[in-house]
């Protein structure tokens, strides 16, 4: 049982700790959050125009751990063209994250997230579904228009199902 004396030392560290972590950056935290998730909000429901504007011109990308490659600088709308040339009608998917960490620098922002992310096909000659959990990163610059994205980054922590689902073209 805590003492009124042992109550105030936890209140006066509690008090402390708030003004350590007191964040003058609420409002760009929370647009920064919108922004990442927005993302995956616009892409799952295929909105390929509005997906577009949450990204700057060029884009750093890094998914080397789930599809192997390296790293690569592309353009906004290549990265929403390979994401719509795969993600078609057909192919349904869902995005989800949590746990953001941001970390604002004047004009410049961070975020780690955890994700977890499915791919499901149902009808045509190949179905399944492919799943993943992963870490996310995302870099973003402060804009006229706003918080955009311009790096992301996903380290694949585990995945299961079918992998050919993941990058299987439309079928006809």
């Amino acid at each position: 049982m805590i003492g009124r004396a042992q109550l105030s030392e936890v209140e006066e560290h509690l008090e402390a700790h708030d003004a350590q972590t007191s964040r003058p950056n609420t409002a760009d935290e929370m647009a920064i959050r919108l922004v990442v998730d927005e993302v995956d909000n616009a892409c799952d429901a295929k909105d390929w125009a509005k997906l577009r504007t949450f990204f700057t011109d060029m884009v750093d990308v890094d998914f080397t751990s789930l599809g192997g490659g390296e790293p690569a600088q592309i353009s906004g709308d290549e990265l929403v063209n390979a994401w719509q040339a795969n993600l078609y009608a057909e192919k349904k998917s869902f995005h989800q994250r949590t746990n953001h960490r941001i970390e604002i620098d004047g004009d410049q922002a961070a975020v780690y997230s955890k994700g977890y992310a499915y791919n499901l096909i149902e009808t045509g000659k190949v179905t399944g579904i492919w799943e993943v959990w992963c870490d996310y990163g995302h870099t973003l610059d402060r804009t006229e228009t706003g918080w955009k994205v311009s790096g992301m980054s996903l380290k694949v922590l585990y995945q299961r199902g079918d992998e050919t689902i993941r990058t299987l073209p439309k079928q006809d």
